[in-house]
């Protein structure tokens, strides 16, 4: 298992909080821990300046390199004091037995499934299992290799609707699918770049897009991911193929917009790198 200060870090940099261990129980689980990291960065996408979240309070949807603002915020981002305070305990959070150390492994050609569907595995990341075995009514079959499984999905900070758009089908239900620009598709459908939580299959995307953090414990900066499986029949693929979408519809209010992704993401691992 790395430092758990170092784990520490890696999730308050993901979430805007400040996360500190407890020997009591958790303040939320790794579940209620996605949802706000995905519903963090949504709400941003649509405006918004803060998230309320139960049994986490008021979060702000910046961070400290706030890329979306203009002009650039007086001040980097909510200080440290200003954070909301989280407390987790390790031995409920985490599952060592399950950690699975990718740093020197490469795959090469090698193939792997899970849910039919390619899984690719974090070859060069060290990956922190989150405890989330037997935490889900209907068994661990999501979490499987089978056909129950679901696939693998990567979230990464700065994924969002201005990479991709959800892919329209229109004519029978047995057509190909037809790939429209971005404009057109948000005159013709509903589903609009923005509206919704993205993901990727691809850990290079993720990468690519991840959020970075400077270890206080050792100096080192890392790249920090979360490893998920996402609900095949609450994703949406867009328009290019390593990106989907848990869509949210518009005029849902916080608790709607909160059930859909509880019911879409599950996360199952804390993945870092050095940068």
């Amino acid at each position: 298992m790395p430092d758990t200060k170092l784990l520490l870090e890696a999730l308050s940099a993901l979430s805007g909080c400040n996360v500190e261990s407890t020997t009591g129980s958790s303040q939320i689980t790794p579940h209620d821990f996605i949802t706000a990291v995905a519903l963090r960065k949504y709400y941003k996408q649509q405006g918004f300046q803060e998230l309320e979240y139960p049994s986490i309070g008021t979060l702000s949807v910046h961070d400290d390199e706030d890329l979306y603002s203009s002009p650039p915020p007086l001040t980097e981002g909510p200080g440290e004091s200003l954070k909301p305070k989280v407390q987790i305990n390790l031995q409920d959070f985490f599952h060592p037995q399950f950690d699975y150390d990718f740093t020197n492994i490469k795959d090469g050609d090698k193939t792997f499934l899970r849910g039919n569907e390619n899984y690719i595995r974090p070859c060069g990341w060290n990956r922190a299992a989150l405890y989330v075995l037997d935490k889900y009514s209907g068994g661990n079959q999501w979490l499987g290799t089978g056909n129950d499984a679901w696939p693998v999905s990567y979230h990464a900070k700065n994924i969002d609707g201005s990479l991709g758009v959800i892919v329209a089908h229109k004519g029978k239900p047995d057509d190909t699918p037809g790939f429209l620009e971005a404009g057109a598709a948000s005159v013709i459908q509903e589903h609009t770049a923005g509206n919704g939580v993205y993901s990727t299959p691809d850990i290079k995307m993720a990468e690519k897009y991840c959020k970075t953090f400077k270890s206080k414990v050792d100096g080192k900066t890392y790249k920090v991911v979360l490893q998920n499986r996402i609900n095949p029949q609450k994703r949406a693929v867009c328009q290019r193929e390593d990106l989907w979408v848990v869509y949210i519809p518009d005029g849902k209010n916080d608790l709607q917009r909160r059930a859909i992704v509880q019911e879409s993401i599950r996360p199952y691992g804390l993945l870092m790198k050095p940068a």
